[in-house]
Protein backbone atom coordinates (compact mmCIF):
# COMPACT_ATOMS: atom_id res chain seq x y z
CA UNK A 1 0.00 0.00 0.00
CA UNK A 2 3.18 2.51 -0.27
CA UNK A 3 2.71 4.61 -3.27
CA UNK A 4 5.35 4.78 -6.14
CA UNK A 5 6.18 7.83 -7.34
CA UNK A 6 4.52 8.29 -10.73
CA UNK A 7 2.33 11.28 -11.65
CA UNK A 8 -0.64 8.74 -12.57
CA UNK A 9 -4.18 9.79 -12.05
CA UNK A 10 -6.26 9.90 -9.74
CA UNK A 11 -4.32 12.21 -7.49
CA UNK A 12 -6.87 11.25 -4.74
CA UNK A 13 -6.44 7.85 -4.65
CA UNK A 14 -3.39 8.82 -1.97
CA UNK A 15 -3.05 10.04 1.40
CA UNK A 16 0.30 12.08 2.07
CA UNK A 17 1.90 10.62 5.16
CA UNK A 18 5.12 12.98 4.80
CA UNK A 19 7.84 14.50 2.28
CA UNK A 20 8.76 10.85 2.28
CA UNK A 21 5.78 8.42 2.35
CA UNK A 22 2.85 8.22 0.70
CA UNK A 23 -0.06 5.45 0.87
CA UNK A 24 -2.93 4.08 -1.66
CA UNK A 25 -6.02 4.12 -0.14
CA UNK A 26 -7.39 1.37 -2.33
CA UNK A 27 -5.59 -1.64 -3.90
CA UNK A 28 -7.49 -4.35 -6.61
CA UNK A 29 -5.96 -7.80 -6.81
CA UNK A 30 -6.38 -9.73 -10.06
CA UNK A 31 -6.27 -13.09 -11.56
CA UNK A 32 -7.75 -16.35 -13.01
CA UNK A 33 -9.84 -18.31 -10.93
CA UNK A 34 -7.41 -21.04 -8.28
CA UNK A 35 -4.80 -18.45 -8.87
CA UNK A 36 -4.36 -17.55 -5.24
CA UNK A 37 -6.07 -14.05 -4.97
CA UNK A 38 -8.21 -15.37 -1.99
CA UNK A 39 -5.25 -17.25 -0.66
CA UNK A 40 -2.75 -13.45 -0.15
CA UNK A 41 -6.13 -12.64 1.90
CA UNK A 42 -6.63 -15.62 3.88
CA UNK A 43 -2.66 -14.83 4.77
CA UNK A 44 -3.75 -11.62 6.04
CA UNK A 45 -6.19 -12.94 8.36
CA UNK A 46 -3.72 -16.02 9.38
CA UNK A 47 -1.66 -13.46 10.51
CA UNK A 48 -4.18 -11.08 12.59
CA UNK A 49 -5.72 -14.31 14.07
CA UNK A 50 -1.96 -15.51 15.46
CA UNK A 51 -1.44 -12.24 17.08
CA UNK A 52 -4.88 -11.89 19.07
CA UNK A 53 -5.00 -15.56 20.23
CA UNK A 54 -1.76 -17.15 19.93
CA UNK A 55 -1.16 -16.18 23.92
CA UNK A 56 -4.66 -18.10 24.60
CA UNK A 57 -3.16 -21.27 23.47
CA UNK A 58 -2.34 -24.17 25.90
CA UNK A 59 1.34 -25.26 25.91
CA UNK A 60 1.22 -27.95 23.44
CA UNK A 61 -2.00 -26.65 21.22
CA UNK A 62 -1.29 -26.48 17.55
CA UNK A 63 -1.24 -23.32 15.40
CA UNK A 64 -3.17 -22.58 12.14
CA UNK A 65 -0.57 -23.76 9.58
CA UNK A 66 -1.11 -24.90 6.05
CA UNK A 67 2.46 -25.66 4.17
CA UNK A 68 2.55 -25.93 0.51
CA UNK A 69 1.60 -29.19 -0.26
CA UNK A 70 3.10 -29.31 -3.66
CA UNK A 71 6.46 -29.13 -2.68
CA UNK A 72 9.12 -32.35 -1.89
CA UNK A 73 10.99 -29.34 0.43
CA UNK A 74 8.50 -30.82 3.08
CA UNK A 75 6.57 -28.85 5.77
CA UNK A 76 8.38 -25.31 5.26
CA UNK A 77 7.66 -22.59 7.91
CA UNK A 78 5.22 -20.26 7.37
CA UNK A 79 6.79 -16.34 7.21
CA UNK A 80 4.79 -13.32 7.87
CA UNK A 81 5.73 -10.04 8.22
CA UNK A 82 4.11 -6.27 7.86
CA UNK A 83 4.93 -3.03 8.22
CA UNK A 84 2.49 -0.52 9.50
CA UNK A 85 2.61 3.14 11.32
CA UNK A 86 1.61 4.04 14.70
CA UNK A 87 2.05 6.77 17.27
CA UNK A 88 4.16 8.54 14.23
CA UNK A 89 6.68 5.87 13.84
CA UNK A 90 7.07 2.71 11.50
CA UNK A 91 6.75 -0.43 12.90
CA UNK A 92 8.26 -4.12 11.09
CA UNK A 93 6.51 -6.58 12.76
CA UNK A 94 6.85 -10.49 11.82
CA UNK A 95 7.45 -14.34 12.94
CA UNK A 96 7.61 -17.72 11.77
CA UNK A 97 6.06 -21.00 12.86
CA UNK A 98 5.05 -24.24 12.06
CA UNK A 99 2.21 -26.62 13.59
CA UNK A 100 3.15 -25.90 17.28
CA UNK A 101 6.49 -23.49 17.38
CA UNK A 102 7.00 -19.91 16.71
CA UNK A 103 10.23 -20.40 15.10
CA UNK A 104 11.31 -16.88 15.06
CA UNK A 105 9.70 -13.48 15.77
CA UNK A 106 11.02 -9.67 15.41
CA UNK A 107 10.21 -6.22 16.13
CA UNK A 108 11.62 -3.27 14.98
CA UNK A 109 10.99 0.24 14.49
CA UNK A 110 11.87 3.66 12.78
CA UNK A 111 11.00 7.08 11.72
CA UNK A 112 9.00 7.42 9.37
CA UNK A 113 10.34 6.97 5.88
CA UNK A 114 13.60 6.35 6.99
CA UNK A 115 15.61 2.81 6.32
CA UNK A 116 17.12 3.23 9.54
CA UNK A 117 16.01 0.90 12.43
CA UNK A 118 16.50 0.17 16.01
CA UNK A 119 15.56 -3.40 17.08
CA UNK A 120 13.19 -3.69 19.83
CA UNK A 121 13.09 -7.39 20.67
CA UNK A 122 14.68 -10.57 18.40
CA UNK A 123 13.11 -14.56 18.59
CA UNK A 124 14.79 -17.28 17.42
CA UNK A 125 16.01 -21.36 18.50
CA UNK A 126 18.78 -19.53 20.76
CA UNK A 127 16.07 -17.39 22.66
CA UNK A 128 14.43 -14.28 22.99
CA UNK A 129 16.89 -11.00 23.11
CA UNK A 130 15.07 -7.51 24.61
CA UNK A 131 15.82 -3.84 23.89
CA UNK A 132 15.82 -2.71 27.35
CA UNK A 133 16.05 0.81 26.44
CA UNK A 134 13.52 0.46 23.46
CA UNK A 135 11.23 -2.05 24.59
CA UNK A 136 11.59 -2.27 28.64
CA UNK A 137 7.84 -4.10 28.82
CA UNK A 138 9.56 -7.10 27.53
CA UNK A 139 12.50 -7.30 30.21
CA UNK A 140 12.33 -10.71 32.26
CA UNK A 141 9.00 -11.72 30.41
CA UNK A 142 11.32 -13.77 28.23
CA UNK A 143 11.26 -17.08 30.02
CA UNK A 144 7.65 -16.68 30.50
CA UNK A 145 7.07 -17.39 26.88
CA UNK A 146 5.95 -21.02 25.67
CA UNK A 147 6.91 -21.78 21.98
CA UNK A 148 3.28 -22.00 20.32
CA UNK A 149 2.38 -18.37 22.20
CA UNK A 150 4.14 -15.07 20.55
CA UNK A 151 6.52 -12.86 22.56
CA UNK A 152 4.48 -9.44 21.45
CA UNK A 153 1.13 -10.93 22.60
CA UNK A 154 2.37 -11.91 25.99
CA UNK A 155 3.51 -8.99 25.93
CA UNK A 156 0.24 -6.84 25.57
CA UNK A 157 -1.54 -9.65 28.11
CA UNK A 158 0.73 -8.63 30.81
CA UNK A 159 -0.27 -4.84 30.25
CA UNK A 160 3.05 -3.78 28.22
CA UNK A 161 2.02 -0.58 26.47
CA UNK A 162 3.68 -0.45 23.18
CA UNK A 163 2.85 -4.36 22.43
CA UNK A 164 -0.40 -3.43 23.25
CA UNK A 165 -1.20 -0.58 21.16
CA UNK A 166 0.33 -2.95 18.06
CA UNK A 167 -2.26 -5.86 18.99
CA UNK A 168 -4.79 -3.18 19.07
CA UNK A 169 -3.46 -1.58 15.73
CA UNK A 170 -3.83 -5.66 14.19
CA UNK A 171 -7.23 -6.11 15.61
CA UNK A 172 -7.98 -2.72 12.94
CA UNK A 173 -7.37 -5.41 10.31
CA UNK A 174 -10.46 -7.24 8.61
CA UNK A 175 -10.79 -9.52 6.43
CA UNK A 176 -14.21 -10.44 4.79
CA UNK A 177 -16.13 -12.99 1.69
CA UNK A 178 -17.59 -10.72 -0.60
CA UNK A 179 -19.26 -14.42 -1.64
CA UNK A 180 -20.47 -15.65 2.17
CA UNK A 181 -21.76 -11.72 3.14
CA UNK A 182 -24.68 -13.26 4.71
CA UNK A 183 -21.86 -13.61 7.67
CA UNK A 184 -21.60 -10.30 8.53
CA UNK A 185 -25.40 -9.16 8.33
CA UNK A 186 -25.98 -9.70 11.84
CA UNK A 187 -23.23 -6.57 12.56
CA UNK A 188 -24.95 -4.51 9.74
CA UNK A 189 -28.93 -5.03 11.04
CA UNK A 190 -27.24 -3.71 14.66
CA UNK A 191 -25.97 -0.52 12.77
CA UNK A 192 -29.25 0.09 10.90
CA UNK A 193 -31.36 -0.85 14.09
CA UNK A 194 -29.35 0.89 16.63
CA UNK A 195 -28.16 3.36 14.54
CA UNK A 196 -24.77 2.82 15.31
CA UNK A 197 -21.80 5.10 14.02
CA UNK A 198 -22.08 4.77 10.11
CA UNK A 199 -26.00 4.52 10.21
CA UNK A 200 -26.29 7.85 8.53
CA UNK A 201 -23.80 7.07 6.11
CA UNK A 202 -25.32 3.97 4.81
CA UNK A 203 -29.04 5.22 4.42
CA UNK A 204 -27.45 7.88 1.88
CA UNK A 205 -26.01 5.07 0.37
CA UNK A 206 -28.39 3.10 -0.13
CA UNK A 207 -30.63 5.63 -1.81
CA UNK A 208 -27.54 6.98 -3.64
CA UNK A 209 -27.80 3.63 -5.38
CA UNK A 210 -31.84 3.32 -6.11
CA UNK A 211 -32.34 0.06 -4.79
CA UNK A 212 -35.86 0.10 -5.30
CA UNK A 213 -37.01 0.64 -1.43
CA UNK A 214 -37.46 4.16 -0.01
CA UNK A 215 -36.20 3.36 3.25
CA UNK A 216 -35.64 0.04 6.24
CA UNK A 217 -37.59 -0.61 9.14
CA UNK A 218 -36.01 -2.76 11.65
CA UNK A 219 -37.97 -4.79 14.74
CA UNK A 220 -36.07 -6.73 17.07
CA UNK A 221 -37.91 -10.15 17.53
CA UNK A 222 -37.85 -13.78 19.33
CA UNK A 223 -35.00 -16.16 17.50
CA UNK A 224 -37.65 -18.20 15.06
CA UNK A 225 -36.65 -22.43 14.99
CA UNK A 226 -38.50 -23.35 11.64
CA UNK A 227 -41.04 -26.14 12.40
CA UNK A 228 -39.96 -28.63 10.34
CA UNK A 229 -36.89 -29.13 13.13
CA UNK A 230 -36.73 -32.51 14.90
CA UNK A 231 -38.50 -31.96 18.27
CA UNK A 232 -34.83 -33.20 19.79
CA UNK A 233 -33.14 -30.20 18.02
CA UNK A 234 -36.15 -27.69 18.32
CA UNK A 235 -35.59 -28.13 22.09
CA UNK A 236 -32.11 -28.05 22.70
CA UNK A 237 -32.05 -25.11 20.33
CA UNK A 238 -34.92 -23.48 22.60
CA UNK A 239 -32.84 -23.16 25.60
CA UNK A 240 -29.94 -22.21 23.72
CA UNK A 241 -31.78 -19.11 22.39
CA UNK A 242 -34.06 -18.42 24.85
CA UNK A 243 -34.31 -14.76 25.66
CA UNK A 244 -31.91 -14.26 22.98
CA UNK A 245 -33.00 -11.60 19.88
CA UNK A 246 -33.37 -10.96 16.73
CA UNK A 247 -33.13 -8.46 14.09
CA UNK A 248 -35.81 -8.17 11.69
CA UNK A 249 -35.49 -5.99 8.31
CA UNK A 250 -37.85 -4.84 6.09
CA UNK A 251 -38.02 -2.72 3.15
CA UNK A 252 -40.29 -0.12 2.40
CA UNK A 253 -41.55 0.04 -1.13
CA UNK A 254 -44.19 3.04 -3.04
CA UNK A 255 -47.43 1.79 -4.05
CA UNK A 256 -48.53 3.44 -7.00
CA UNK A 257 -51.72 3.90 -8.93
CA UNK A 258 -52.74 3.35 -12.85
CA UNK A 259 -51.20 7.14 -13.34
CA UNK A 260 -48.13 5.87 -11.71
CA UNK A 261 -48.44 8.61 -8.59
CA UNK A 262 -47.51 7.24 -4.86
CA UNK A 263 -50.61 6.46 -3.34
CA UNK A 264 -49.13 4.51 -0.10
CA UNK A 265 -46.81 1.92 0.70
CA UNK A 266 -45.86 -1.62 1.68
CA UNK A 267 -43.31 -3.52 3.83
CA UNK A 268 -41.63 -6.18 2.11
CA UNK A 269 -39.83 -9.13 4.05
CA UNK A 270 -36.41 -8.11 3.30
CA UNK A 271 -34.88 -11.36 3.29
CA UNK A 272 -37.88 -13.33 0.65
CA UNK A 273 -38.15 -10.21 -1.67
CA UNK A 274 -35.33 -8.38 -2.07
CA UNK A 275 -32.44 -9.26 -4.53
CA UNK A 276 -29.76 -10.92 -3.89
CA UNK A 277 -27.53 -8.22 -4.61
CA UNK A 278 -29.54 -5.82 -2.82
CA UNK A 279 -29.34 -8.12 0.14
CA UNK A 280 -24.97 -7.93 0.01
CA UNK A 281 -25.10 -4.20 0.03
CA UNK A 282 -26.89 -4.09 2.85
CA UNK A 283 -24.80 -6.99 4.60
CA UNK A 284 -21.41 -5.31 3.82
CA UNK A 285 -22.82 -2.30 4.60
CA UNK A 286 -21.69 -2.71 8.37
CA UNK A 287 -17.76 -3.53 7.53
CA UNK A 288 -17.33 -0.52 4.85
CA UNK A 289 -18.59 2.48 6.87
CA UNK A 290 -17.30 1.24 10.00
CA UNK A 291 -14.10 0.86 8.16
CA UNK A 292 -14.40 4.23 6.42
CA UNK A 293 -15.51 6.09 10.01
CA UNK A 294 -12.63 5.14 12.14
CA UNK A 295 -9.98 4.36 9.58
CA UNK A 296 -9.52 0.99 9.29
CA UNK A 297 -8.18 -1.60 6.59
CA UNK A 298 -10.65 -3.62 5.08
CA UNK A 299 -9.95 -6.79 2.71
CA UNK A 300 -12.96 -8.00 0.93
CA UNK A 301 -12.34 -11.00 -0.89
CA UNK A 302 -14.43 -11.14 -4.76
CA UNK A 303 -15.90 -7.61 -3.82
CA UNK A 304 -17.99 -8.02 -7.17
CA UNK A 305 -19.98 -11.22 -6.78
CA UNK A 306 -23.76 -10.47 -7.20
CA UNK A 307 -23.40 -6.72 -7.74
CA UNK A 308 -23.30 -4.28 -10.66
CA UNK A 309 -19.67 -3.17 -11.86
CA UNK A 310 -20.94 0.65 -10.93
CA UNK A 311 -22.28 -0.48 -7.36
CA UNK A 312 -18.46 -2.10 -6.81
CA UNK A 313 -17.06 1.45 -8.11
CA UNK A 314 -18.98 3.23 -6.27
CA UNK A 315 -17.98 1.89 -3.04
CA UNK A 316 -14.34 1.88 -4.48
CA UNK A 317 -14.82 5.43 -5.24
CA UNK A 318 -16.18 5.80 -1.43
CA UNK A 319 -12.29 5.09 -0.28
CA UNK A 320 -10.89 6.93 -2.84
CA UNK A 321 -12.72 9.88 -2.30
CA UNK A 322 -11.30 12.79 0.81
CA UNK A 323 -14.35 14.00 1.18
CA UNK A 324 -16.14 10.75 2.09
CA UNK A 325 -12.70 9.24 3.56
CA UNK A 326 -11.76 11.79 5.94
CA UNK A 327 -9.50 9.05 7.95
CA UNK A 328 -7.56 7.68 5.25
CA UNK A 329 -9.26 3.95 5.76
CA UNK A 330 -7.65 1.73 3.24
CA UNK A 331 -9.20 -0.97 0.97
CA UNK A 332 -8.19 -4.26 -0.11
CA UNK A 333 -9.69 -6.11 -2.64
CA UNK A 334 -10.12 -9.65 -4.70
CA UNK A 335 -11.98 -8.89 -8.12
CA UNK A 336 -12.66 -10.13 -11.51
CA UNK A 337 -14.37 -7.01 -12.83
CA UNK A 338 -12.43 -5.41 -15.70
CA UNK A 339 -14.60 -2.52 -15.85
CA UNK A 340 -12.16 -0.95 -12.95
CA UNK A 341 -9.57 -1.22 -15.30
CA UNK A 342 -11.19 0.58 -18.10
CA UNK A 343 -12.69 3.13 -15.71
CA UNK A 344 -9.31 4.73 -14.86
CA UNK A 345 -10.07 4.33 -11.00
CA UNK A 346 -7.23 3.34 -10.32
CA UNK A 347 -3.44 3.67 -10.71
CA UNK A 348 -1.03 1.64 -12.00
CA UNK A 349 0.41 1.21 -8.33
CA UNK A 350 -3.14 -0.06 -6.97
CA UNK A 351 -2.98 -2.96 -9.70
CA UNK A 352 -2.33 -6.72 -8.62
CA UNK A 353 -2.33 -9.68 -10.14
CA UNK A 354 -1.91 -12.84 -8.98
CA UNK A 355 -0.68 -16.10 -11.21
CA UNK A 356 1.00 -19.76 -10.62
CA UNK A 357 4.19 -20.68 -11.96
CA UNK A 358 4.84 -23.97 -13.74
CA UNK A 359 5.16 -25.58 -9.82
CA UNK A 360 2.08 -24.31 -9.39
CA UNK A 361 3.16 -21.60 -6.29
CA UNK A 362 1.33 -18.29 -6.58
CA UNK A 363 3.57 -15.05 -7.94
CA UNK A 364 1.48 -11.67 -6.58
CA UNK A 365 3.33 -9.04 -8.34
CA UNK A 366 2.09 -5.30 -8.79
CA UNK A 367 1.56 -3.74 -12.72
CA UNK A 368 4.66 -1.62 -12.49
CA UNK A 369 6.71 -4.83 -11.55
CA UNK A 370 5.69 -6.16 -15.56
CA UNK A 371 8.32 -5.02 -18.23
CA UNK A 372 6.81 -5.85 -21.69
CA UNK A 373 8.12 -7.29 -24.73
CA UNK A 374 9.70 -4.27 -25.69
CA UNK A 375 11.28 -3.48 -22.36
CA UNK A 376 9.52 -1.04 -21.59
CA UNK A 377 6.24 -0.45 -18.16
CA UNK A 378 2.82 -0.24 -18.98
CA UNK A 379 2.32 3.34 -20.00
CA UNK A 380 -0.40 5.51 -17.20
CA UNK A 381 -2.44 6.40 -20.77
CA UNK A 382 -2.07 2.84 -22.11
CA UNK A 383 -6.15 0.14 -22.12
CA UNK A 384 -5.95 -1.50 -18.50
CA UNK A 385 -8.80 -3.62 -19.68
CA UNK A 386 -7.57 -4.19 -23.39
CA UNK A 387 -3.63 -5.09 -22.87
CA UNK A 388 -5.10 -7.78 -19.45
CA UNK A 389 -7.80 -9.45 -21.17
CA UNK A 390 -5.36 -10.32 -24.52
CA UNK A 391 -3.02 -11.76 -22.04
CA UNK A 392 -0.18 -8.61 -21.71
CA UNK A 393 0.14 -8.81 -17.82
CA UNK A 394 -0.50 -12.28 -17.52
CA UNK A 395 -2.74 -13.81 -14.61
CA UNK A 396 -5.16 -14.80 -17.09
CA UNK A 397 -7.04 -18.01 -17.69
CA UNK A 398 -5.47 -19.84 -20.42
CA UNK A 399 -8.32 -22.31 -21.86
CA UNK A 400 -7.53 -25.32 -24.31
CA UNK A 401 -9.16 -25.33 -27.94
CA UNK A 402 -9.62 -29.06 -28.88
Amino acid sequence: MVAQKITDEPKNNIAYVNDKLNILKTAAIYGANSSGKSNVLNAFASMVWHIIYSVKLNDGDELRYEPFKLSSAGKEATYYEAKFILNGQTYRYGFEHDDKTIISEWLYSSSIGSKKEQILFLRNEDGIGVNEKSFPEGVDKEESTVENRLFLSLCAQLNGKCSKQIIDKFKTFNVISGINSNRYAGYSKAMLHKQLDGYGDAIDFFKTLQLGFESIQTKEREVEIPEDFPERIKEELTNKLKGKKDIELRSIHNVYDEDGRIVGTTLFDFNRAESEGTKKIIQLSGPIFDTLNRGLVLCVDEIDVKMHPLISQFIINLFNDPEKNTKNAQLIFTTHDTHLLSSKMLRRDQIWFTEKDATEQTDLYNMMDIELPDGSKPRPDANYKRNYIAGRYGAIPYIINE
